[in-house]
């Protein structure tokens, strides 16, 4: 069985939805510290001066877990749906996901940023890209110990033969470790992605899914991962 186990982000690029169609089971790892100036509460959209930042606010304290970051200013919302709505009205499939993106930034208060990561990425997963893939938080198993050892423990108790990793994870795993414990390591290869449409060249592939999902609509999993 495929695992593999990330830290909630905030709408998240294509390849992050990549790996979660990579495997059987996807584990929300959000009782990890929290790392500022990082995907957690942020992520890029294009805009006619360049990707431009949505960032929330949250604080830049690391003395907690990710799943405790509270969202306590509510401003965020109506500012973001109005960058989304502004930077994208030329985008064929704004009409399409207008409900979806009002219930989000309107229609709701949040306030728990890994409470609203893990909806974003469930809801975008599962009825606009069809992943299938069961998705899970680490909450659920209870990892004990640190780093490798945590992680390792919580794969064994989801049941992996194999575990899907992002390559930036290449300057701190040890492969060996992953041997011992009779679970394949599998490194994700991000490169080869097609360009698609999109506003406001040049053509940029490091930018929310909402990007991908708003210029291509139902076509949207072709660029991730159907050209393979």
């Amino acid at each position: 069985m495929k695992v593999a186990v990330i830290q909630s982000n905030y709408i998240p690029w294509k390849g992050y939805f990549d790996i979660i169609h990579d495997v059987d089971v996807f584990v929300f790892h959000d009782d990890l510290q929290y790392t500022k100036n990082d995907w957690r509460n942020r992520n890029k959209i294009k805009t006619s001066g360049g990707p431009a930042w949505l960032t929330i606010p949250v604080g830049t304290s690391e003395d907690r877990l990710i799943c405790d970051v509270e969202i306590k200013d509510p401003s965020w919302q109506k500012k973001h749906w109005n960058q989304i709505k502004t930077n994208y009205a030329r985008a064929p499939h704004l009409a399409a996901y207008a409900d979806f993106l009002k219930e989000i930034y309107v229609d709701r208060r949040w306030e728990n940023l890994s409470a609203l990561n893990q909806y974003l990425i469930g809801r975008i997963a599962r009825d606009f890209l069809g992943i299938t893939t069961t998705i899970r938080d680490s909450r659920e198993v209870k990892p004990e110990g640190a780093k490798q050892e945590r992680l390792l423990h919580l794969l064994k108790k989801v049941g992996a033969t194999s575990y899907v990793s992002g390559p930036a994870a290449k300057d701190y795993i040890e492969p060996h470790r992953f041997t011992d414990a009779n679970i394949e390591l599998l490194w994700k290869d991000y490169s080869g992605y097609p360009e698609y449409p999109q506003l406001h060249p040049p053509f940029e592939h490091g930018v929310s899914i909402l990007d991908l999902l708003l210029m291509t609509g139902p076509d949207a999993p072709k660029y991730i991962w159907g050209w393979r």
